[in-house]
């Protein structure tokens, strides 16, 4: 009789932690307000322009293997100084990439003139045209290492804002909606592209990527289409 109720006292507890491990599982796959704050500043700092590294944010398996023209414009983008050294530009790029970036650059004179004298490298000049690059973040899902999220890619085209007007397209330049913008207003901008973006969500161009969480920091690991 002991044993069949020790049996069934430890039957019990398994029990009981496995529902709490599914709890807390649950619990963690919460997504809050600090998470999408976080997430979004991070991705402000990685999302770059397309008529400059030919896509904002390229798709890759692995953060070494990707384009080597976004990466360098990343970390430029990221910089503090514009006279840096190679270790400076190397040590930036674990910042934002984490402790596992070790890529090599092969052109690093497409983002950086080289000076001998002073041994720097010069961050170079970029020109953008009228047209934003920006992301929406659709969906966020927590996972035990850190987040998968996907966006919604979009342009804004402000080539006719003098007419009070603001085109928003897809990333392969196709105009999805005209806004008319009222006293050119930038909430009212904003709302507009958000409803469009929302409405309109098989227009546009989604990419999924995985983020992963390290001593309270993220860092990209993965982009899908």
């Amino acid at each position: 009789m002991k044993k069949m109720i020790a049996i069934i006292f430890v039957l019990l507890i398994l029990f009981i932690s496995m529902a709490l491990y599914k709890y807390v599982i649950l619990a963690n796959n919460q997504v809050t307000v600090e998470d999408v704050t976080k997430i979004e500043q991070y991705i402000s700092k990685i999302y770059c322009w397309k008529e400059v590294t030919n896509e904002a944010l390229p798709k890759f398996e692995n953060i070494n293997n990707a384009d080597e023209k976004w990466t360098l414009e990343v970390i430029k983008k990221n910089l503090d100084e514009y006279e840096v050294t190679l270790e400076d530009i190397q040590n930036k790029g674990k910042e934002i990439f984490g402790d596992n970036f070790s890529k090599e650059f092969k052109n690093i004179n497409s983002s950086f003139e080289y000076n001998q004298e002073k041994n720097l490298y010069i961050a170079k000049e970029i020109t953008t045209d009228k047209e934003e690059d920006l992301f929406f973040i659709d969906k966020i899902n927590k996972t035990i290492s850190g987040y998968e999220v996907e966006i919604i890619e979009y342009t804004e085209d402000y080539s006719e804002f003098e007419n009070n007007k603001v085109l928003i397209k897809s990333i392969n330049n196709e105009t999805i909606e005209t806004l008319v913008v009222n006293d050119k207003n930038t909430e009212d901008i904003e709302t507009q592209t958000i409803e469009t973006i929302k409405n309109k969500k098989e227009k546009f161009t989604h990419k999924k990527f995985i983020l992963k969480n390290y001593n309270d920091k993220i860092y990209l690991q993965k982009v899908e289409g």
